[in-house]
């Protein structure tokens, strides 16, 4: 099983950048596979990775995402084209629709069928990385601009026609595409015992193309953490479960409730939201199950956490994807240092 990082957040602002930096290269050290960073109305996906394409030799940089409302189709391949190049073809493309909340309030941008949306974004990024004229007339995106005098162009970086292109996808719909069209997927809300709730839906996409699930990889977020005192663990990781299921989305659209409900906790998933969004976050929290936490949770004791790590394994999981762990660059690396060899002494063999 790989291992990769994931940096940045809704959040994150740039400060403690030195700290960030020092991460990614401990895990370039460790043999990460590929570092992620993640935007949503903090700082964005893209600059970041031009600097760390400048820090770093070996491990792969990858946008974990570039949300498609942000930027045209046309400027995400100019991108992608870019960072490859400057990065010695070290760049994979993360793809993502985001949410209605960010889509329409910070970007303006419609939100309605995010799915067709999506498709059509991949197949615009798809000629430019192949080095093709861009000219398309799709329900969303029409080029060139009809009635003005633009003209097909094509992009003067050399094209890259393998360059991976990643989504974040949660609904069954979603997942679907994934399968269809895409190198890999960047997994959320991910319970193993219940894998079948976001992997046969990208099987489903991936026989239509005529291809299987062996031939996308599949990336799962992974919130590790090792301590005897598991009941602390469990209090700690509510606050993101509660988050997750109540504030990253509005209260008729959240991708990440929808997908842990359709994997058996929509009664616990239904009343965080509604706590949540009524403001009660407090009870939101205590309200998530400790068995949610556990199941979705690398958490616990370090038996049970190679038990954990097992059960993704056998569900499909080729790489793990981790957050740092810790209030200073020193705990985060340690942290780092010590989820690497765990991982790696229980999947290896």
């Amino acid at each position: 099983m790989k291992i990769s990082v994931s940096v940045g957040s809704a959040y994150y602002d740039g400060s403690h950048w030195s700290d960030l930096v020092a991460y990614v290269k401990a895990a370039e050290r460790l043999g990460a596979d590929t570092v992620w960073s993640a935007e949503a109305w903090g700082m964005e996906a893209v600059a970041s990775l031009g600097y760390l394409a400048a820090v770093t030799d070996r491990i792969r940089l990858g946008s974990g995402i570039m949300q498609i409302s942000a930027r045209t189709p046309a400027a995400t391949a100019l991108t992608a084209l870019s960072l490859a190049q400057l990065s010695g073809d070290r760049f994979s493309l993360g793809l993502g629709v985001s949410g209605p909340q960010v889509v329409e309030g910070l970007h303006g941008a419609a939100f309605a069928d995010p799915v067709g949306r999506l498709r059509e974004f991949i197949e615009i990024v798809r000629m430019g990385l192949r080095g093709e004229r861009l000219r398309y007339a799709g329900k969303h995106y029409v080029l060139p601009r009809p009635g003005g005098e633009g003209k097909a162009l094509r992009s003067s970086i050399p094209p890259r026609p393998d360059l991976p292109i990643y989504l974040a996808t949660l609904g069954p719909k979603a997942l679907e595409l994934t399968g269809e069209l895409a190198n890999g997927w960047l997994g959320t809300s991910f319970i193993p015992e219940h894998a079948g709730v976001m992997l046969d839906p990208i099987r489903r996409g991936a026989a239509r193309a005529g291809r299987s699930l062996g031939d996308i990889e599949i990336q799962v977020n992974a919130h590790l953490a090792v301590s005897d005192d598991v009941e602390s663990l469990i209090g700690q990781a509510k606050m993101g479960m509660a988050f997750a299921l109540g504030g990253m989305g509005s209260a008729t659209t959240n991708f990440y409730n929808a997908a842990y409900s359709r994997a058996g906790f929509a009664d616990a998933a239904r009343e965080v939201q509604r706590l949540w969004v009524a403001g009660d976050k407090a009870a939101a929290v205590t309200a998530v199950p400790d068995a949610l936490v556990l199941s979705a949770y690398l958490i616990g004791t370090e038996s049970m956490v190679r038990d954990r790590i097992r059960a993704y394994a056998a569900a499909g999981v080729d790489t793990l994807r981790l957050g740092p762990h810790g209030r200073t660059a020193a705990e985060q690396i340690d942290h780092l240092e010590m989820a690497v060899d765990l991982v790696r002494s229980t999947t290896s063999g």
